[in-house]
């Protein structure tokens, strides 16, 4: 074997070549649309500006995906959905108390959505959805859905614990995610231009602390869980 593999690919011969770029095509396509859409938008972006990008023609893109809608939806469930995944894998009831897992999903969050190209897309979809709603009911039910159900279901323990207070949990939900995506959109739209730039991981971090103390039980509260607890055993 060669330094950096050079004649052990040319010696696999053009046809298994092709059979590697061919396998890696459809998330050099997605990485570029990605890309496109960022600096575009949805609506602006052509498919021959996404092959362009990628390095193909057009009708290689046609190969993979039949559409620019069904394009953006690949981009949407291999990057952000994907990552996201993995973020609500730390919510899942894991033996610690949910604060503990809410605050892991934010780091996440931060450390892995907030500062990368992926804080664009819900600028994006906000920015589209009147024209394209079938888009914003995507990225409704397979973005937004999955986070609303984990964390709402953590909540909902919190407050079967005595952890929390008594809230709807719907509702907290949406306080709980609100700041994040404040963050990335204002991040994308006033970040060029704001003399005085938004902190969004400590902007997120300070309206977490207020959140969790919204969310502290009173003394009724704790009194009932400590109850229901006696009566279990």
């Amino acid at each position: 074997m060669s330094r950096n593999g050079v004649q052990d690919e040319a010696a696999a011969g053009p046809e298994k070549r092709w059979a590697r770029r061919k396998h890696a095509r459809p998330g050099e396509l997605i990485a570029a649309a990605l890309d496109c859409f960022a600096e575009r938008g949805f609506a602006a972006t052509r498919l021959e500006e996404v092959a362009a990008r990628a390095g193909v023609t057009k009708g290689t893109v046609y190969l993979y995906f039949p559409n620019k809608e069904e394009l953006f939806k690949a981009v949407v469930r291999e990057s952000l959905i994907a990552n996201l995944e993995k973020a609500l894998e730390g919510v899942a009831p894991a033996g610690d108390d949910p604060e503990a897992r809410l605050r892991r999903l934010v780091d996440f969050m931060i450390g892995k959505v907030l500062d990368s190209p992926l804080a664009v897309i819900p600028k994006l979809v906000i920015a589209e959805a009147s024209n394209f709603p079938e888009l914003a009911k995507f990225y409704l039910d397979e973005v937004i859905g999955r986070g609303r159900r984990h964390v709402a279901a953590a909540i909902r323990e919190g407050i079967e614990r005595g952890q929390f207070r008594p809230v709807d949990p719907e509702h907290a939900f949406f306080s709980f995610v609100a700041p994040i995506l404040l963050a990335a959109i204002w991040s994308r739209t006033f970040g060029p231009v704001d003399d005085r730039p938004l902190d969004g991981p400590a902007m997120i971090r300070d309206h977490l602390e207020l959140f969790f103390r919204g969310l502290a039980p009173g003394p009724a509260t704790t009194a009932r869980a400590s109850e229901t607890k006696r009566r279990k055993r």
